[in-house]
Formats: C-alpha cells, sequence, structure tokens
C-alpha cells in the first residue's frame, strides 16, 4: 500500500478535529484564523531551504502540510471541498497544462523551460479568460514588499515608469519629505495620513531597488538577518558580563551595538 503514512497522518489530524474527541484548540479554527500559521510554516520551510538543512526542511514542510490537511478537514465538515478533491483538482491541473508530456501528439517531444512558461500561461489564460486591466489583484498575491516590486515590472511592460533609478531617487526624497510633513514637532500626528505616507515611501524605496536589478523582498530579508545576527552578539556580550538586556542602560547597548557593528 503506498503512502501509508500520509494516510495515518490525515486519519490524526482528522481526529483533531473530531466534535467530541477532538482537541479544543483545533476545533475553535477557522479558515481565517489559521491564515497567520499557513505563512508562518511557509517562512519557517523557506529558512529552513536558505539553512540547506534536508533534515529541517522535511519537518517543516511537515508543518506546511499540517495546514493544508487541517484546511481541508475544515472545508469537508462544511461540504465545501475535501483533500481527495483538492488532490483532483491540482491533477487535473497538471495534466491539462503539460499537454507536452500528457500526450498532445501535436506539440514537439522537446520543449525549453522558457517554451513550456510560455504554454503553460496561454493554457492559463484559455482557462481563465484574458484579465481586465494590464496590473489586477494577482500582483497583491505576495508579500507587501515583493507585491510593489511585482506591480513595478508590470508597470514597465506598459510604459509606465521612470526612466532612470536617477528619477527614483528624487521621487524617494519626495515621499520621505511628506512623511516628514506629517510629523511636526509636538508629537500629534494623523496615524491614518502617517500610515499613507510611509506605504508611498516603501512602495517608491521598492521601486528603486527593480531599477537597481535588486529584489526589494530578498534585500529586507537580508537586512532582517543581518539585524538578527548583530543583535544576538549584543545579546552575547550582555550575557558574559552577568547582566540582562532589560537590566543594561540603553548607552551601554548602543556601545556594544558598534563595536559588534565594526567587527
Amino acid at each position: 500500500m503506498k503512502h501509508e503514512e500520509l494516510i495515518r497522518c490525515i486519519e490524526v489530524i482528522e481526529r483533531l478535529r473530531h466534535p467530541t474527541k477532538g482537541c479544543p484548540w483545533d476545533l475553535e479554527q477557522t479558515h481565517q484564523s489559521l491564515l497567520k500559521y499557513l505563512l508562518e510554516e511557509s517562512y519557517e520551510y523557506i529558512e529552513a531551504t536558505e539553512l540547506n538543512d534536508p533534515k529541517l526542511m522535511e519537518e517543516e514542510l511537515g508543518d506546511v502540510l499540517l495546514q493544508i490537511i487541517l484546511h481541508s478537514t475544515i472545508a469537508s465538515e462544511s461540504h465545501h471541498f475535501t483533500l481527495d478533491s483538492v488532490a483532483k483538482t491540482l491533477k487535473d491541473k497538471i495534466i491539462r497544462r503539460h499537454p507536452h508530456v500528457f500526450g498532445d501528439q501535436d506539440l514537439p517531444s522537446q520543449l525549453t523551460s522558457d517554451e513550456v512558461l510560455a504554454n503553460w500561461k496561454e493554457i492559463k489564460t484559455q482557462e481563465k479568460g484574458p484579465t481586465k486591466y494590464s496590473i489586477d489583484n494577482k500582483c497583491l498575491h505576495a508579500p507587501a514588499l515583493e507585491s510593489a516590486y511585482k506591480i513595478g515590472v508590470k508597470s514597465t511592460k506598459v510604459n509606465f515608469d521612470w526612466e532612470n533609478y536617477y528619477q527614483v531617487m528624487n521621487k524617494v526624497e519626495e515621499e520621505w519629505q511628506e512623511v516628514k510633513e506629517e510629523l511636526p514637532p509636538g508629537g500629534k500626528f494623523d496615524k491614518n495620513r502617517v500610515k499613507e505616507e510611509i506605504g508611498d515611501l516603501l512602495f517608491s524605496v521598492a521601486q528603486l531597488a527593480r531599477h537597481l536589478e535588486i529584489n526589494p523582498e530578498e534585500c529586507l530579508r537580508d537586512a532582517n538577518k543581518k539585524f538578527i545576527k548583530r543583535f544576538q552578539k549584543v545579546e552575547d556580550t550582555v550575557k558574559a558580563k552577568g547582566k540582562t538586556l532589560e537590566g543594561t542602560a540603553q548607552s551601554e547597548l548602543e556601545e556594544i551595538w558598534v563595536k559588534v557593528k565594526k567587527q
């Protein structure tokens, strides 16, 4: 019997949702409440892949699978769809979009990766129909910074873009100035207005990165990693002195930070 462990896994997770014998926490969950975990587990798998740790990848991919099975189980309780129907939908789509593999004799036996991708996009357009707008909500199907990058890529294809990165730099400075204008001395400000202006600033920074052929999502992710690495060294230094972060003056923490940064 194939996939015996997968079947057992499904049974275990379905038990969590049993009305009387299940887990109280799992029974409280909905599609909406679980979304943050799907994102979190996906990013944990990305980190495991970046670390090139197969054992950790196996574990984190299992956590992603948990979310898929949970969502499917919840949907089956309302008779919306099941894990089996999800698998069938995926299987049918894969076959439909790979005619060069699954039987279209009119296609060349050997296609390049670019030709396969172009064929996939053409079939997808036939299935879903042409999009109404050059830039649509599909660009939002990613983290916000990545979405900003995708919107910029779409914009340049329809000739709605800055000519060079110097012009984008000016736009970034303009947006930063507008943020400062919303933050006058005294500490009173309109939070919604500041939120909007900071959004505009982040969007323009993402476009600057794009013009420099840098992916802003990767750029910020690397910056996050760098900060964590440096901060952990600061914490190690503080602990080596027999102190805690909370019990250390901010000026001393800043001094340690500067030393770590120089290293």
